[in-house]
């Protein structure tokens, strides 16, 4: 069975019901970029602060995989779009306390972005829980850490990106596999349709 998809309305209520508590600024960050850039569980997982962040203390529109950090094992580039970038400032200023992020990058680059109440990275198998209890929290049935992606890819198709296009943007050797993330939904058929 695949992860669920989730429509707007489903990922702003988890997104809200993880924002809640100690690690609420970490978990919203975690929601959202899977769901705004489509990464793995494992290239999140292996995420440092000197991927999203330039020593200027600009965030970064893109980041680069090196071929250890994806599942295929082959380096890639990951779009940041806007909103995950606003995201990804304000997460580093609430969960690290940087006022400003000039010259972080230069003195914590190596950091993990994300970590676990040890001040560890995160391994993929511990992320992939730490998302599967978020959605649970949050009552929305059958979403998994692959939920994210599934999403991302089912709503920009919706909203017309052709297929070759996000094929590159998840790193998929095939279009077949890209397929096999798209959920073809009611919602979706009708916004294909539309499109005349």
């Amino acid at each position: 069975m695949q992860a669920k998809t989730l429509n707007e309305q489903e990922l702003m209520h988890v997104v809200s019901a993880a924002s809640q508590g100690r690690w609420g600024t970490r978990n919203r960050a975690l929601l959202l970029i899977t769901h705004y850039t489509g990464m793995r569980v494992c290239e999140v997982a292996s995420l440092r602060i000197h991927h999203v962040l330039n020593v200027q203390g600009e965030i970064l529109n893109e980041i680069q995989l090196t071929a250890a950090e994806t599942k295929g094992r082959k380096a890639r580039v990951v779009v940041v779009p806007e909103r995950m970038r606003k995201e990804l400032g304000s997460y580093l200023r609430k969960q690290f306390g940087f006022k400003s992020l000039s010259g972080v990058a230069y003195e914590f680059g190596q950091k993990p972005l994300f970590y676990t109440s040890k001040n560890h990275a995160f391994i993929p198998n511990v992320l992939t829980q730490v998302f599967g209890e978020l959605y649970k929290r949050a009552g929305i049935q059958g979403a998994t850490a692959y939920s994210g992606r599934r999403t991302w890819l089912t709503t920009l198709c919706a909203r017309g990106a052709n297929i070759r296009v996000l094929q590159s943007l998840a790193g998929h050797s095939s279009l077949a596999v890209t397929q096999r993330y798209i959920d073809v939904n009611d919602n979706l058929r009708r916004a294909v349709a539309e499109m005349i």
